[in-house]
């Protein structure tokens, strides 16, 4: 199922432990619109940290109560190779944090999750020490956004149509996000779209502008999205014959 990522800020994070704090922020690797860690706000535990949850790392979540269980313990977590509240999360920093939670690093393989196309499929009880990935793989400079930061980006079409992003919608199972939500506030008054993340031409990280090749009449004509209603596989289907992106 899809879930809108606004939805999931504020769910509770809770080690085996004991409880956390809450998520506050997502980060999405920018080559493949993946999610890759949850940012927590700890409160005073961690303060001046930078608190990073794989999705490799989570257990079942319980979406109806909100909370989101980590098969971590507390002082796993907080002996974490450490990494300042304001900093940004560079490739070295990743195979650290990787390496010290005997994870496995998700870059080293051809699916969204290194050999696997979902975290699940990853995690075992007692995962193994991970392999360092290749030479090659290896970069210093990171791929990873902030979706709080790419709230508000403008939507720029083909046709020169421009709208503001207000959400993300994440498939619940691989992390990827689907679909960028958009007011039409010029265009269709009263209404938010689904825009795919499949469709995305490029992006301005500067200027804080995502384009896209779609133009507005597509984007208008696209099946009609309700945010009361869960977007299930049905309606997934139904976007990706629209626009092409199945």
């Amino acid at each position: 199922m899809l879930r809108r990522i606004g939805s999931l800020t504020g769910h509770g994070l809770a080690a085996t432990d004991g409880e956390i704090g809450h998520c506050r922020d997502f980060l999405f690797d920018d080559r493949d619109w993946v999610t890759r860690y949850l940012v927590a706000d700890t409160g005073g535990w961690l303060s001046g940290r930078k608190v990073l949850i794989s999705p490799l790392a989570l257990g079942t979540p319980d979406w109806g109560a909100g909370r989101l269980p980590i098969d971590l313990t507390r002082r796993q977590i907080e002996e974490c190779p450490p990494l300042d509240e304001h900093a940004p999360v560079s490739r070295e920093y990743e195979i650290a944090y990787h390496d010290y939670l005997a994870l496995p690093f998700y870059r080293v393989g051809s699916k969204l999750w290194g050999m696997h196309p979902d975290p699940a499929g990853v995690v075992t009880p007692a995962p193994a020490a991970a392999e360092p990935p290749p030479a090659d793989q290896i970069v210093k400079e990171g791929h990873l956004r902030s979706c709080a930061e790419v709230h508000g980006y403008l939507l720029r079409t083909g046709d020169g149509g421009s709208e503001a992003v207000d959400d993300f919608l994440i498939d619940d199972t691989t992390w990827a996000i689907r679909f960028l939500v958009a007011d039409t506030h010029r265009w269709l008054p009263g209404r938010q779209v689904l825009v795919p993340t499949r469709a995305i031409a490029s992006v301005d990280w500067v200027e804080r502008e995502i384009h896209t090749d779609l133009t507005v009449e597509a984007i208008k004509a696209s099946p009609a999205y309700d945010p009361t209603r869960p977007v299930d596989a049905e309606f997934e289907r139904r976007l990706d014959d629209h626009y092409g992106t199945g």
